[in-house]
Parts: C-alpha cells; structure tokens; sequence
C-alpha cells in the first residue's frame, strides 16, 4: 500500500478545514472492481490477466485487471483489440448481481460512518465526514478504516483520496492506485492540481487534451495561466469548469440523493461513414460499451435516444419511449437498431454517433463537470 501525504504549513486537519469552513470529502474507489470480484471467486484466475466482457468480434472490455492494463488493455475497449494486445487474456462473463451484492456491502461500511454517501457508480463513491457519526474527525484516519473493513469484509482492495472538495478527492483516490491512499489537504490543492497532465481532469477526454496541447496546454500549471475569457473563446461553456479545476476549486456538495437525467455515450470517427452496414456495425459497439455503463451506473430508464451528427455539424436525434423501464440490454439494443433503420439512407455521412438511456428511475452516476458531457468512445 502507498501513501501520499500533501501537508500545509497549517495546523491539524480538523482545526484547520473548521477554521476555514471546509468540508471533510473522501473519494473511493475500488481496484479493478469487476475484475478483482472474478480473481477473488476463482482463484485461479490471480495473478493472470483477466478482462471482464463479450469475447466475441462484438465484445467490449467492462473491466480489466492490472495484469491485464499493463499490456494496455482497458475499459471500453473492443474485445478483439484487447485480445491483440495481450494474446493470453482471459474473459469472463460478467455477473452484474454478484458485483451489486458486494457494492451494497461496500455501501454499508460507508453509512457506518456518515449518511452523506453519493454513489457514482457500482465501485466509487464520494463520502462528506466533516460530521462524521463516531466522532473520529479526521478524514484520513477514517478513509484508513474504511479500507480496511472493506478488506475484511469483501476480501478486496480500495483505494481512497481525501480532501476538501470532490474535485480533488477523486484526483487523489487515482494518485496510488491500486491500494492506495492519497491525501491533499487545505492549502495545497493548487499545487497538486498544478503538476498534473490535463488529461487527469475528469471530462477533459483524448480529443479535449488534444486541443489543449495544440493551445500549449499541457499542464494543471499551463491551464492556471490562462484567463477566463481566453478559456471561454476557446472551450465555451467548458470554460468555467476548466477555470476553477485549474485553481482546485470545487463548490459541490456531496448529495446521497440526486437525479441524473441521462446515461449515454456517443463516438466521433477517424473518417465520416454513411453506408448502411458500417453504420450498424458501429451501432452494436456503442451499444455494447453504452450499456455496460449503464448496468454501472445501475440506470433504468424509459427513453432511448440516438444522436447523428452530420458531416456539416448538423445534429439529428431520434428517440422512443416505454410506458415502463427498458428491461434489459436486448430491448435497449433492438430500440436503438429501430431508431437507425427509421432514418436510413442518411442524406450524407456522419461524423459522430451516439446512444442515451434517458427518464431514469434508478442511478448512481455522477454528476459531470458540464451539462453535455457524455462518455467517450474513442
């Protein structure tokens, strides 16, 4: 296990953030959950790559393990990639209801300390202990217990940040993955944020990063040196988010009840496509990554939309709705095939496409840095 400790010239952490008026946030994060449950269930699996997925010509990486990234095999990736990358990987398929069952386990050892618990997924979540319910006060002393009984109780590893916003907490939970603990505390978020290559800011995508190194934008320092209008010239309403990362500003509070309105995930190609069949066969990936998303997220939802845009920028978007939940990933999947046979032939090539899940009832997913923000499936 490692762990970093980013100490301000100030007093003890909780005489300093009550002086201040700072709230107390922990990010964690589960090693390589879906994965790490397969090794942990059959333990032959240890130590070999695994990746948790479809190995079909269609398949998609849910999850992979740490043997397997090191061979750069990753979440979202096709199968047949993964596979290239590392011949001797091994698949299984994914058990949603195990993973929730030690999820919900994992959730009750949050609650033991605070009921300010927001779920973003299955395997993360943000905690607010600045009261927390045993009276421990400090953060790092309780994100330690956390860790541990998670151990103990799920025979699995996490790995925690803490600091005095969300923003930062999540950057420090990714600092020492896997098993790690990373804490940034008051007056030192700036710093932090400061070293960091820009494509460790949550939202900020291949693309996005891609501009900003165009822009000379390489860096939390690069990005810090530019004003708020230069930022909004270049990046629109991305601006304001982007301006506040780069100083480790965060205002948001951790909610254990909040709606988000949609999951989805959409894919801008290397080259515009128009044919029926390229255009079907990049459905059915979208489809595959989209969806296991959205089992993450644990979303239900009524409405699925698809997204088109044209070579000319123009967007068309398509939708249908159920009286009740879509049930399961077939009916998402045949909903969304329906939407695309309804507008084919298309009137020119596309440059992007993208599928949404829509009027849920139930999820866990977090609040992105901006409000168009989808899930890239570069």
């Amino acid at each position: 296990m490692r762990q970093d400790d980013h100490t301000s010239d100030g007093g003890p952490e909780g005489e300093e953030s009550e002086a201040q008026g700072l709230r107390k946030i922990i990010h964690v994060d589960m090693d390589a959950f879906f994965a790490s449950v397969e090794q942990r269930d059959h333990p032959e699996l240890r130590g070999k790559p695994v990746a948790v997925g479809g190995s079909s010509g269609r398949g998609v990486v849910a999850a992979a393990s740490y043997e397997a990234r090191v061979f750069g095999v990753k979440s979202a990736m096709p199968s047949v990639t993964a596979k290239r990358l590392c011949p001797d990987l091994i698949f299984c398929k994914s058990r949603f209801e195990v993973y929730r069952e030690v999820s919900q386990q994992i959730r009750a050892v949050f609650r033991h300390h605070t009921e300010l618990v927001e779920p973003l997924s299955l395997d993360e979540a943000y905690l607010d202990v600045t009261a927390d319910k045993l009276g421990i006060g400090s953060a790092t002393r309780i994100a330690e217990l956390i860790r541990q009984a998670i151990r103990a109780e799920t025979r699995l590893t996490a790995s925690a940040g803490v600091s005095y916003n969300k923003f930062l907490a999540k950057l420090a939970s990714d600092q020492n993955k896997p098993d790690g603990l990373c804490v940034i505390r008051p007056g030192q978020g700036a710093a932090f944020v400061a070293q960091l290559p820009v494509r460790r800011f949550h939202g900020v995508g291949p693309k996005g990063a891609e501009k900003m190194a165009r822009l000379g934008i390489a860096t939390g320092a690069d990005l810090a040196q530019k004003d708020i209008a230069w930022l909004r010239a270049h990046f629109g309403s991305f601006a304001d988010y982007l301006y506040r990362a780069a100083r480790g500003i965060d205002l948001r509070p951790v909610r254990s009840t909040r709606i988000r309105k949609s999951v989805g995930g959409e894919r801008t190609f290397g080259e515009d496509i128009s044919s029926g069949p390229a255009l079907r066969e990049t459905l059915e990936d979208i489809i595959a990554i989209v969806w296991t998303s959205i089992e993450r997220a644990e979303a239900r939802g009524r409405t699925v939309t698809l997204k088109l845009k044209y070579t000319d920028f123009q967007i068309m978007s398509r939708a249908k709705s159920l009286p009740r939940v879509v049930a399961d990933r077939e009916e998402f999947a045949t909903m969304a095939r329906a939407l695309l046979d309804e507008v084919l032939p298309l009137p020119m090539p596309i440059r992007l496409m993208g599928l949404t899940l829509s009027k849920l009832e139930r999820e866990g997913a977090e609040e992105p840095p901006r409000p168009d923000a989808q899930l890239s499936l570069l």
